[in-house]
């Protein structure tokens, strides 16, 4: 029995792997979408925004691309192309793959963790990865060289990436 909770994967160590499996899917989709309401965003922002956003970027580059670019000097290599590249492109996805997995496997297990429907989760990961650690590992420069219009549209962003790595994980408890 579940406790009353008619959610699946509620009970403690229940279906623990297959949880982590779960929210890698739905984190990888819900970067997927995010990405889409980001570009449809940015696409329309106003151009002396895009501008001053572009300068601000650590090497002209989005975070993901600085971070694969940091990890092949590391490696002893060089990316070419700099941008778009698949590695960066790889980061990029493991950035929602990965707390996708961890958000899969807690959200039942951690009061709280699950609140609004993964929007909170969606905020955290704004809040910690967006407009913290990557200014603070140097994939980013500070948020006040950013303008208004880039934190605008993260936020968003990420409240897609949360709400659609939620609902992805519903579905995927429906199904088994």
């Amino acid at each position: 029995m579940d406790g009353g909770n008619s959610r699946r994967g509620s009970r403690p160590g229940a279906g623990g792997a297959a949880n982590l499996v779960k929210g890698a899917i739905a984190g990888a989709v819900g970067v997927w979408l995010m990405d889409q309401v980001g570009w449809g965003l940015y696409l329309r922002e106003d151009p002396a925004a895009s501008r001053k956003e572009q300068a601000a970027r650590v090497g002209g580059k989005d975070v993901a691309h600085v971070a694969a670019g940091k990890l092949a000097r590391v490696l002893g290599r060089t990316l070419t192309p700099a941008q778009p590249h698949p590695a960066g492109l790889a980061v990029h996805y493991a950035l929602g793959v990965a707390p996708g997995a961890l958000y899969g496997a807690l959200r039942r297990r951690v009061g709280g963790l699950g609140a609004g429907r993964g929007l909170l989760y969606g905020l955290g990961l704004f809040l910690v990865n967006d407009e913290l650690l990557a200014p603070a590992l140097g994939l980013a420069s500070g948020p006040l060289q950013y303008p208004w219009q880039a934190h605008a549209r993260g936020l968003v962003s990420h409240l897609v990436l949360g709400a659609a790595t939620d609902t992805v994980l519903e579905v995927l408890d429906q199904i088994g």
